[in-house]
């Protein structure tokens, strides 16, 4: 999928975050003809206008976005509350709006929904399990919205594990599943890797990773339990 165009530049950091581990591409404009001058060659993909800050400015790169052969859209307008009043007779120049600040998951679905809405389906590679998401592009976790700083190999093994729920995998299974048939290592270091990511999941959500006894580990509950 082409970029997104986002404004302003730098992008505040919630958002490029948000963006970041949900698996969207996009490009931070400064400017009114940054819209024009670092437009990629397959045009942009939609964009994302912040206005708390310089509303004026963020009105500015609305207009250059509409005002152009084939008007871009989708256009979500990120907005503070004491800004309402000023969307009057500016409906031509977004899709939808939401207020700042915002939440992750708020925004996420907000912004699949001005897509849908503009007949455009989006689909990034995302694991999803109650407060965990990973992002299969680009290597990024999060639980309740907060990033976790894991090791190359504790993603792949939450990520075995997440993708299969209320399936139990012996520690054998899961060292030549994630690790490759080709690791001689023991079933310790499952069991070592099992502990950091439950340390890093915190107290709260440690549990989502089940120890089965005599048996191996698990994660979550299977979308088919009752």
């Amino acid at each position: 999928m082409e970029p997104l165009l986002v404004f302003p530049n730098p992008a505040p950091p919630e958002l490029a975050q948000t963006l970041d581990l949900s698996g969207w591409a996009w490009k931070a404009v400064g400017t009114e003809a940054d819209v024009h001058d670092q437009e990629p060659e397959q045009g942009w993909g939609g964009a994302i206008v912040v206005a708390d800050t310089d509303p004026s400015g963020a009105f500015a790169v609305c207009r250059a976005l509409r005002k152009v052969e084939i008007p871009l859209e989708p256009l979500l307008l990120l907005i503070s509350g004491s800004q309402l009043t000023e969307l009057d007779h500016r409906n031509d120049l977004f899709d939808d709006f939401m207020l700042t600040p915002f939440h992750p998951r708020e925004f996420e679905a907000r912004l699949q929904h001005v897509f849908y809405k503009a007949g455009r389906v989006t689909r990034t590679e995302v694991v999803e399990y109650g407060p965990l998401k990973l992002n299969l592009e680009t290597y990024q976790a999060m639980v309740d919205d907060k990033p976790l700083d894991l090791t190359y190999m504790e993603y792949e093994l939450l990520k075995f594990l997440s993708s299969h729920p209320g399936k139990v995998f012996t520690r054998e299974t899961l060292l030549s599943r994630v690790w490759g048939y080709d690791y001689y290592g023991g079933a310790r270091t499952v069991d070592v890797h099992i502990r950091r990511l439950r340390s890093k999941l915190g107290e709260e959500h440690a549990n989502l990773i089940q120890t089965v006894r005599s048996v191996g580990y698990s994660f979550g509950q299977s979308r088919w339990s009752g």
